[in-house]
């Protein structure tokens, strides 16, 4: 594990965007640990957050893309952050476009808003989690639509380690992946998660200890894949 996965998962603690206990994902499946990046809401955060993408995305795809696309509606903000980061930290400029729930039927209408992906544009979907693909099956006939875009990757803030709601061999990540054959990829791991928590303590108090810990390794035997 990097230096700077260490300091997110800590920094995901201390924002109360990662918890632990009884929770029930947007897949209705139930999970004994949440991230919630919703809870992300000063702008110190978010320029933390924003230099966190861009050490991942740089890590694993490099700056061979043109454009940031952050799905309605959390994706939103780690769009506009990870491009901030990406111009002012590593002098790497991009488009940055997200989409309306509805489409606008006034002024200048449609579903697309910021930069409109031109043909041939290399684009970069920015999320926090995925655990069903749901969003991501919007999304991309979405861009298609827009222009004959290449698909640059996929990059989320956590990858849960399940398996999609199919419950194949894959993750539900590597899943979308191989879907729309585009490398998918995570800041941190659910098994990063479990290694740099686990029995340490944060700010007074423990983090993850021995009785949430198994609870997630239970949740994973059931839900999940061993890890590779």
């Amino acid at each position: 594990m990097e230096a700077y996965q260490r300091e997110f998962l800590d920094f995901l603690v201390r924002s109360e965007v990662l918890s632990f206990g009884d929770f029930t994902t947007k897949s209705g499946r139930k999970s004994p640990w949440f991230v919630n990046t919703g809870r992300f809401r000063t702008g110190a955060q978010l320029d933390r957050l924003g230099r966190f993408y861009a050490a991942a995305i740089l890590e694993h795809l490099g700056a061979d893309f043109d454009v940031l696309f952050g799905p309605a509606y959390k994706g939103i903000p780690l769009a506009v952050a990870t491009a901030i980061a990406l111009e002012r930290d590593h002098g790497k400029s991009v488009g940055v476009a997200f989409n309306r729930k509805e489409a606008k039927d006034h002024g200048e209408g449609g579903s697309l808003v910021g930069h409109v992906p031109a043909a041939g544009e290399r684009v970069l979907i920015v999320e926090d989690v995925t655990t069903a693909g749901t969003s991501i099956r919007e999304t991309v006939p979405l861009l298609r639509a827009a222009a004959t875009v290449e698909l640059a990757g996929l990059c989320v803030a956590v990858d849960r380690g399940e398996r999609g709601p199919d419950g194949g061999e894959v993750t539900a990540l590597e899943g979308i992946g191989r879907e729309f054959g585009m490398p998918c990829f995570a800041i941190v791991t659910v098994h990063d998660v479990l290694e740099h928590l686990h029995g340490r303590e944060l700010d007074g108090r423990v983090v993850l200890d021995d009785a949430a810990r198994a609870r997630i390794e239970a949740h994973l035997a059931e839900h999940g894949l061993p890890r590779a």
